[in-house]
């Protein structure tokens, strides 16, 4: 009887082990190509990416590179401070985008040129949309950001 118990408790870790596997198993199998990581322009001219990893590349729009091409083609670098690195986007671009302004783009880096499939642009945390801004200032609780 004693056997019997012991026996049962093997198998119930065992299967649990079994399952345990295979759902992390299952798990990253499906997270394969959800998964971008971010990486500086630095970090990319050092070690360059293979043209089939997607990845995330972010850092400050370079003064004097961003130029319009035809249709909705835009090319610029975009540096860290230390590096820069040629982007081209085919796409419309948001509306905080602009010179000397923070980005992070999703895509491939090919040939030395990072092809972004999908531009972010940042801004810092003081930043509040218009329509809040003057809701706000009509309620009179507005109070501009301190420098």
């Amino acid at each position: 009887m004693k056997s019997l118990k012991k026996q049962r408790r093997i198998q119930v870790i065992a299967v649990a082990a079994v399952a345990l596997v295979l759902a992390t198993g299952l798990i990253g199998y499906a997270m394969r190509d959800g998964i971008n990581f971010f990486r500086a322009p630095s970090q990319v001219i050092a070690e360059p990416p293979a043209a089939t990893e997607v990845f995330r590349l972010g850092g400050l729009v370079e003064e004097g590179t961003l130029i319009r091409g035809q249709g909705e083609t835009v090319r610029f670098s975009v540096t860290d401070g230390g590096e820069s690195v040629p982007v081209v986007f085919t796409g419309v671009l948001p509306d905080l985008f602009g010179e000397n302004q923070g980005m992070i783009g999703t895509g491939r880096y090919v040939n030395g040129v990072f092809e972004a499939s999908e531009i972010l642009a940042k801004h810092d945390e003081t930043y509040m949309p218009k329509e809040v801004m003057d809701a706000l200032k009509e309620q009179g609780v507005y109070q501009a950001p301190e420098s």
